[in-house]
């Protein structure tokens, strides 16, 4: 991929359009003001965590035509805190405006199977997988890979959704069943299960000019599959770290990507490292730079697509982010009479089981931080 991009600045006062009125879109909207930007953020949800922030929304589908048509002559730029968008409505707005990250880079990583092609076409490892579409492809495919491994929709899943677990013995027609909800057929991928030692992640941003910066490589730990705890930095070898570091580039660069992109990844316990998951956006493992380092993952966003000079990534305390979810919030103030802890709430109102409410940060002098 190779777009062509201005040399000039958006200068301070201009107007960021922000795709997705999550708390992404929310924190990102913050740190935008902060530099002297106004946002305006599309979104089909009302009241969504960005729209409390921002100085013009829009409510509408994504595939409202017009009202994207409106959205994209109104802003100076654009930017995503949610990839799962239509194709064709962000094709549509970068004729309006500059998009960034290009909805090519969008395209890639909303597919599961794009997305795995692409990095095999890098050069970069990934766990086994393979493309199936009904249940009888499923059979064939756990025949090679073998079992356990993991079923998911090739689109749109996230945070432990839109995935089936596959053990040895398990019938294949039934997974498919409750992979599909009774649908014959269905984009999909089957990935063989890694037997990791840790999760790790790195986030990576680059300008306009192929300027790039990352931040430090967190290991991240999960709960019921959604992110529990991300601890910054990740305990790993100098070996590892700068392997982690060069895939997140090699993958910004490859894709020509501006703004903000953020690769999980797997270590093995035979000190392989292999790409998971890749995503476009600021992400839930980067929200320690808030409180870690001088530039958050927000403001490198902001920075990146207004084409400024990026921030120093250093990190200046060691960190650990706890999410917050459902219920969690709702003990907020206890949360903030730990002096130890940064509250960070997100606004949203429904602390419904899993959902993610807000996080607190806590810092520790540098090479201090507990491991447990």
């Amino acid at each position: 991929m190779n777009h062509s991009a201005t040399d000039r600045p958006i200068k301070p006062g201009s107007t960021i359009g922000i795709i997705g009125g999550g708390q992404l879109g929310r924190m990102t909207a913050v740190a935008a003001a902060e530099l002297g930007y106004r946002v305006h953020v599309f979104t089909p949800e009302a009241d969504s965590p960005a729209t409390h922030v921002s100085t013009q929304v829009t409510t509408a589908a994504y595939d409202d035509q017009d009202a994207v048509e409106a959205f994209g002559q109104s802003v100076d730029v654009v930017t995503f805190e949610f990839e799962n968008v239509p194709a064709e409505t962000v094709r549509h707005l970068s004729q309006l405006v500059p998009v960034r990250p290009h909805w090519e880079c969008l395209a890639v990583c909303q597919d599961r199977v794009l997305e795995k092609t692409f990095c095999r076409g890098s050069g970069i490892q990934t766990a086994p997988w393979q493309a199936v579409e009904n249940a009888a492809e499923l059979a064939d495919a756990i025949a090679v890979i073998g079992a356990p491994a993991v079923l998911k929709t090739t689109r749109l899943g996230y945070d432990g959704k839109g995935q089936v677990r596959i053990h040895p013995g398990t019938d294949p027609t039934a997974a498919w069943h409750d992979l599909s909800g009774g649908a014959a057929s269905l984009p999909a991928i089957l990935e063989g299960f890694v037997d990791f030692r840790m999760e790790v992640s790195v986030i990576t941003a680059r300008r306009p000019d192929g300027t790039m910066a990352s931040f430090d490589v967190v290991e991240n730990r999960h709960k019921n599959g959604v992110l529990d705890v991300t601890i910054a930095p990740a305990q790993i070898s100098e070996i590892l770290t700068k392997q982690a570091l060069e895939i997140g580039q090699k993958l910004t660069a490859a894709m020509d990507l501006v703004g903000l992109l953020a690769v999980e990844l797997f270590i093995t316990h035979d000190d392989q490292v292999l790409v998971n998951e890749m995503a476009p956006r600021p992400h839930n493992s980067g929200h320690w730079t808030q409180d870690g380092c001088k530039t958050s993952q927000f403001e490198q966003l902001v920075r990146a697509v207004a084409n400024l000079p990026l921030g120093t990534t250093e990190r200046h305390s060691d960190a650990v982010m706890h999410n917050l979810l459902g219920g969690d919030a709702l003990d907020w103030p206890r949360h903030l009479g730990d002096p130890d802890n940064k509250l960070h709430l997100y606004g949203k109102g429904d602390p419904r089981p899993g959902r993610k409410m807000g996080h607190i940060n806590t810092l520790y002098a540098k090479g201090s931080q507990p491991q447990g």
